[in-house]
């Protein structure tokens, strides 16, 4: 169930859907690069203002699932007008600053995002755009990504599949009335 916090700024009533923390794991591959599995979270927050705050932390994991090494952090800004159209600014770790420009789906929770401009440190390796695409399933948020190099074609790159974290002290928060020593609860 999406819920829709009093105090969100009405603007941003139809990106409700990406509140909270999110946890899953994904595949990262593309050429030049290793291909992998990677764990992620990520969380989407507000403030009251305009905007939904993102944050991305990603690693490598190993066969086991044990987190490896870091593999990429993305922070960003989400904004949506009236007309349903949305805009990401969006800075990466490896040098890499982002706009994307994209819409919500009529009737469903889903964005299409595509790279309008980029800008790259010298740090950063090869990156001439992307497009992304969320989608809010089964109370589940996937994503998939896609870029291009000078030297490749846009071409998926990376995929994720996460849930949401719900963390128990918000449960206890509206819990009232209850026994001291929990027990009594049960009688």
């Amino acid at each position: 169930m999406i819920e829709i916090p009093s105090d969100l700024n009405p603007d941003l009533v139809p990106l409700a859907f990406l509140l909270g923390n999110w946890e899953g794991a994904g595949v990262a591959d593309f050429p030049g690069t290793e291909k992998c599995n990677f764990g992620q979270e990520v969380t989407f927050t507000h403030d009251g203002r305009d905007f939904l705050e993102y944050v991305s932390h990603s690693w490598r994991l190993d066969g086991e699932g044990r987190k490896v090494a870091p593999l990429e952090t993305e922070t960003g800004y989400w904004r949506i007008d009236k007309d349903r159209k949305v805009e990401v600014v969006m800075v990466r770790d490896q040098g890499v600053v982002e706009i994307w420009y994209g819409e919500l789906a009529d009737q469903k929770p889903q964005i299409d995002l595509v790279t309008d401009a980029i800008a790259r440190t010298a740090a950063a390796g090869p990156y001439s755009g992307g497009k992304r695409l969320y989608g809010y399933v089964n109370s589940d948020l996937m994503w998939v990504g896609e870029k291009s190099t000078p030297d490749v074609p846009l071409r998926p790159y990376m995929s994720a599949h996460l849930k949401k974290v719900v963390d128990p002290s918000e449960w206890a928060k509206d819990l009232k009335d209850l026994p001291d020593d929990g027990i009594a609860f049960f009688k």
